[in-house]
């Protein structure tokens, strides 16, 4: 769980006897372990070390050796990390070898991008239904899911496991479809409602909130910085222009 206080058990990790703190940090950057290395062994790489695989992801060779001694280095002085070795790690820690599967509440124009989208498969999870309540798109199939109705989704849940679901209905249905996925023993959460559910609303909730907005608001910002910058140094060199324009004036005013 990524939480102010997330603990990694020495059978969850493999290498470490004992619980570990784990930074909610560094549990985030897992997934760009995950992703470089998986982009490593499609070109065939065999080995790295910590400065290569530093410069491929713009960190430090200090941050990776702090990131993966987190759960017990996996790495070998002089001669780096066995990318295969490592990649399987990473993908044991990320629970890619569990075989979630997942649901997906609300079949509009998100859900649907979702559902026909690579990333569930490529992390070997398996979105097994999606429910909507419009007559419209019930009985659809998308992307080989068919979406079913509200309706139907307390005896789909009992008869077929769910570990996850993705929320894509509108923003003031969040908090009660949430609650009915927990009633039914749906416990983690993946939430692009837009609306912030908090994971001390049910007991062993995991949530991750995803703010597309957000991402985009930090783009502005840095846009409008850059904006800032560019109109300020276009400012100082009109500045020295004019500066120096009096300078020669002044001069020629002397001679």
């Amino acid at each position: 769980m990524q939480t102010e206080n997330s603990w990694i058990s020495g059978s969850e990790q493999g290498d470490l006897s004992e619980r570990t703190y784990v930074s909610p940090a560094v549990i985030r950057r897992l997934p760009r372990y995950f992703r470089y290395l998986r982009e490593l062994i499609r070109q065939g790489k065999m080995r790295i070390s910590s400065g290569e695989l530093a410069s491929m992801m713009h960190v430090t060779a200090s941050q990776i050796r702090q990131d993966l001694n987190c759960f017990g280095g996996f790495g070998q002085q002089g001669y780096g990390y066995n990318v295969q070795y490592l990649y399987a790690k990473i993908c044991e820690l990320l629970g890619v070898q569990m075989g979630i599967q997942g649901i997906i509440v609300g079949a509009g124009d998100l859900g649907r991008a979702l559902v026909r989208s690579s990333m569930f498969e490529k992390r070997n999870v398996e979105i097994v239904s999606l429910f909507d309540v419009d007559p419209k798109q019930i009985g659809r199939v998308v992307g080989n899911v068919k979406v079913r109705d509200m309706a139907e989704l307390e005896d789909f849940c009992a008869r077929v496991p769910v570990d996850m679901a993705v929320l894509t209905v509108p923003k003031d249905q969040a908090s009660e479809v949430a609650g009915q996925l927990m009633r039914l023993g749906i416990t983690a959460f993946w939430n692009f409602t837009g609306k912030e559910l908090n994971e001390s609303e049910g007991e062993g909730v995991i949530m991750e909130n995803v703010h597309l907005g957000d991402s985009l608001m930090i783009l502005n910002y840095r846009l409008c910085q850059r904006a800032l910058g560019e109109k300020s140094g276009k400012n100082e060199k009109k500045k020295q222009g004019e500066g120096a324009s009096d300078r020669t004036a002044s001069r020629k005013k002397d001679l």
